[in-house]
């Protein structure tokens, strides 16, 4: 249950990132280095939630 309820979180997170992540793109355009970082911040939680489903 707590593993679900970790993975659910995860996936709120990635949500919410992606969602941050576009707005600043659309606002900064895509190679701006807080674009990047974000992006690498997403790529972090997605690597996360994939080890916990695997």
């Amino acid at each position: 249950m707590k593993s679900l309820l970790n993975e659910k979180a995860l996936l709120v997170r990635i949500g919410i990132k992606r969602k941050v992540m576009y707005r600043k793109a659309k606002n900064l355009g895509y190679t701006h280095p807080l674009v990047v970082s974000c992006s690498q911040e997403l790529d972090v939680l997605l690597n996360r939630y994939l080890e916990k489903v695997s």
